[in-house]
């Protein structure tokens, strides 16, 4: 990247260089951001195919080797998993503000990471889940502070570069994740499991030394905490924390002693939380007395979006699970001759938030010049009728590929659909999270809209555990149904949400 940094001529005497007109330091943090979601996305388009896999298959010469579960336990922990990331978001964000400061929790964040990628780089089933428990826990820990630390680099919400600067690290994320299905997948599916793992781990090498050597171009502020624990809170936390890992530790092993743990001990409590959580959490906002009249009733209109939120990730997030199955077992593997692997599919997303990105961003900006702009309230309709029609059109392969595989543009028009639904809800999203937050939770808010993600996947996770076919037509159906009829409710109570919203447009 040395070649995109250039001497900013209008700067003071001994002009910095730049990162196409940024603050150096976003190259520090786009190429961090980049190779740990080439990391994150490389290991995931994997999951649900190591975990389905067993044995070698000499006919198709397919490498098994795989810990071979059943489709619906290894959609329960895809979704779990994937859960589990965006909920350790939230006290990844508070070690940010109370323990460790933006800047070194990244640092330890990067280093869980690799650990847990070398953890999946091992044989056997008991470093499988220490590896994923290990990718979450890290993950969450750096989502939550590499975006602040991009804030950082700026003079203030007013800075007119800050847009600039967050669309370019957006570029970098789906660049990570564009790639890496190419790269970790093809050698992880096609050759062997645990190589594929490695080089996830070796991705997330890279963006932790790419951290490391360029942190003298990030802000002081990064390195500040900003909230520190005083020492009795520091005492009493750990006192918590403590607790509670003496009680989980006695409880599962007891469990184990009486020859009674099986895989739902740990997933149905884990699902089960990813759904009380999100709940809970909205409703300890609710009640708050602090909040003023006005403050209470966006927080009404809030949770329309939320909820909305979570039957969209739901779907959308069956990407990576369910579709995956369906792309390796009933789709063809070759186009115009070519061969391809399954694993590519999960590079469609990225591409298409690439291309399309551009696109919308025009196209709301021509709307709104002629005063014909959705509202939030209209796009979030537009994303869930979007996702729900892309499941609708996914049952006219499955029922085709009954007499054999159908076409890989099958599944090309249902990611691009769903990638459509996105950049309707997902942007606007984090838009209206910040602009209806409470001003007593406004830091805290973020964390709240990544837990719709989590109440989704929880939701997906659940249903598989409960032995509901998630790769059947019925349940496929019926989900594609829940998403229109939720867009259509969401678009016909529009001025009910927009009066609980206030001065939010």
């Amino acid at each position: 990247m040395a070649s995109s940094l250039t001497k900013d001529s209008a700067s003071t005497p001994g002009a910095e260089k730049t990162f196409f007109g940024h603050p150096r330091g976003l190259a520090t943090l786009f190429l961090t951001e980049m190779w740990e979601r080439f990391s994150y996305y490389g290991m995931r388009a994997l999951l649900v195919y190591y975990l389905v896999s067993g044995g070698a298959d000499a006919a198709t010469g397919s490498q098994g080797g795989g810990l071979a579960m059943t489709a619906a336990m290894a959609t329960a922990i895809y979704s779990v998993y994937v859960s589990m990331v965006y909920l350790m978001a939230m006290p990844g964000g508070w070690f940010g503000d109370r323990v460790w400061g933006a800047r070194k929790t990244v640092a330890i964040a990067g280093f869980v990471i690799m650990g847990g990628h070398l953890a999946l780089a091992l044989p056997g089933q008991a470093m499988f889940f220490v590896g994923l428990v290990l990718v979450a826990a890290g993950s969450g820990l750096l989502k939550a502070n590499i975006s602040t630390m991009v804030g950082h680099l700026y003079d203030g919400p007013e800075d007119p570069r800050r847009d600039g600067g967050f669309t370019l690290f957006y570029i970098g994320i789906n660049l990570g994740a564009f790639v890496a299905p190419f790269v970790i997948g093809t050698v992880g599916k096609e050759h062997n499991w645990h190589l594929g793992f490695a080089l996830a781990a070796v991705g997330m090498g890279l963006g932790l030394l790419q951290f490391l050597l360029g942190t003298r171009h990030l802000s002081p502020k990064s390195n500040i905490v900003p909230n520190p624990l005083s020492a009795e809170e520091r005492r009493t936390v750990l006192l918590r924390i403590t607790g509670a890992v003496v009680v989980l530790a006695v409880f599962y092993g007891a469990v184990v002693a009486l020859g009674m743990y099986t895989l739902n001990w740990a997933l149905v409590p884990l699902t089960l939380a990813g759904l009380i959580i999100p709940v809970a959490v909205l409703v300890r906002i609710k009640r708050d007395k602090d909040l003023s009249a006005t403050e209470q009733s966006k927080m009404n209109g809030y949770i329309w979006f939320f909820v909305a939120a979570a039957i969209f990730w739901m779907i959308y997030d069956q990407g990576g699970s369910t579709l995956s199955l369906f792309a390796d077992s009933k789709t063809a593997d070759t186009v115009f001759g070519l061969g391809f692997s399954a694993t590519w599919y999960q590079s469609l997303n990225p591409l298409f938030v690439m291309a399309l990105a551009p696109v919308f961003a025009w196209l709301w900006l021509w709307l709104a010049r002629r005063n014909q702009e959705p509202n939030t309230i209209v796009k979030f309709a537009m994303g869930l009728v979007a996702v729900g029609a892309s499941f609708f059109i996914f049952i006219v392969p499955m029922g085709m590929a009954s007499d054999g595989k159908v076409s890989p543009m099958w599944l090309v028009s249902i990611y691009m659909i769903q990638t459509i639904g996105e950049l309707c809800l997902s942007p606007v999203g984090l838009s209206v999270t910040t602009k209806m937050a409470p001003q007593k939770y406004a830091s805290q808010m973020m964390g709240v809209w990544f837990l719709a993600v989590t109440a989704g996947d929880c939701t997906t996770g659940l249903l598989s555990l409960a032995g509901v076919d998630l790769n059947g037509i019925g349940i496929i159906a019926m989900e594609a149904s829940l998403a229109v009829a939720a867009g259509v409710a969401v678009f016909m109570y529009r001025k009910k949400v927009q009066a609980l919203m206030g001065n939010v447009h």
